[in-house]
């Protein structure tokens, strides 16, 4: 009994490291699938090789993404997005918007409106 009794300290305080270890690596996973999500055309990335380019398109069933280095596109699996900065290119945003008017007794017009709202999108650098 006397071996136990030194022997579960040990046990509880290797528990202990394994559990906390565990729970920072899952953080770190979420960490790193959030920033492969973030990814969207135009976004500025950094390859796991140091390569520098902007985010043409994305296959999100081959799992790849294809990048514009200056004019020259490279296709690259995902998981090679080391960074991401964000775009400082406007984004356009389509709002299409039906306005129904009765002009006669019976007689229903319906308009279509399409307005194209221009966001900048902001650095998280510039702050």
């Amino acid at each position: 009994m006397g071996g136990l009794a030194n022997f579960l300290p040990l046990l509880l305080v290797l528990g202990g490291m394994m559990f906390f270890m565990n729970r920072t690596q899952k953080k770190q996973q979420n960490q790193r699938q959030q920033l492969l999500d973030s990814v969207k055309p135009g976004s500025e990335i950094i390859t796991i090789g140091g390569l520098y380019g902007i985010v043409h398109e994305i296959d999100t069933d081959k799992g790849t993404v294809t990048i514009d280095c200056e004019g020259v596109y490279l296709e690259f699996e995902r998981g090679a997005i080391k960074n991401v900065k964000p775009s400082d290119t406007p984004v356009a945003e389509v709002v299409t918007e039906t306005v129904t008017t009765d002009v006669a007794d019976d007689t229903v017009v319906e308009e279509d409106t399409t307005e194209v709202i221009e966001e900048q999108v902001e650095s998280e650098e510039s702050k």
